[in-house]
């Protein structure tokens, strides 16, 4: 089932069964491709029309943010509660495991992606890295050829929305791969390079208010986010 929150239709699926439906989309044989927006994307959308279309023709549109949850919420439309893109990775990162599939990553800065693939490796060693590059690039085309002469069942895109999600869209079908996942900064988490919120924080929904302690500079970014909760509040007044 979808929930449409701010123009952006969500699967309404807990973690368990957002796993359960990438499990099923790895298993067939074309692409598929995942978005995972945040509160941030929702503002984004809102003033970028081909970005908005991106995320709404997406396979899967998981909720990475409690502001979303909270939206839908206000909206009185409830989501089941949020699927952030770096578990849900986690739980395709098994999947593919257990399948002995193919991995590639691409984005981060230089280095990032190889030491998250070593990093992913230890833990999943069924895995085959096909191949990584970094986000610096600006020959989409050149990068498109890499990709697909690695022939991935997986494909990590970690270049920044909209970047992301444009390029997945754009680009997805062509790389052979079944999977494409737009996930952000991930790949410093996967090479340690940023630390997530310890579990108690996580569980309370504060995972932002962490990431704002360790990086103060996104400050300005941070202070927009309560404006997504004002527009489901409009959005819901409009609607009675």
């Amino acid at each position: 089932m979808k929930r449409e929150i701010l123009g952006v239709a969500f699967d309404d699926l807990t973690r368990q069964e957002a796993a359960q439906r990438g499990r099923e989309l790895l298993e067939e044989d074309k692409f598929h491709y995942v978005v995972t927006p945040n509160p941030e994307f929702l503002l984004a959308a809102e003033r970028d029309p081909e970005f908005c279309r991106v995320l709404n023709e997406a396979d899967l549109v998981l909720a990475d943010g409690v502001g979303v949850v909270y939206s839908a919420r206000i909206m009185g439309t409830p989501l089941k509660g949020r699927v952030p893109g770096i578990e849900f990775a986690q739980d395709m990162l098994a999947c593919l495991d257990e399948k002995k599939g193919r991995l590639f990553l691409l984005g981060a800065k230089p280095g990032v992606a190889e030491e998250a693939g070593r990093r992913i490796l230890e833990r999943y060693p069924g895995i085959v890295l096909c191949g990584t590059q970094d986000g610096y690039f600006k020959d989409e085309e050149n990068v498109l050829l890499k990709v697909a002469a690695a022939r991935p069942d997986l494909l990590f895109v970690c270049l920044g929305a909209p970047k992301q999600e444009k390029w997945m869209a754009r680009w997805g079908r062509h790389t052979g791969a079944r999977m494409a996942i737009g996930l952000g900064g991930a790949l410093d988490v996967f090479a340690g390079k940023v630390e997530r919120a310890p579990e108690s924080w996580q569980k309370l929904g504060l995972e932002w208010a962490y990431r704002l302690k360790k990086e103060p500079q996104r400050a300005g970014r941070m202070a927009r986010l309560p404006l997504v909760l004002v527009k489901a509040a409009g959005e819901r007044w409009k609607r009675k």
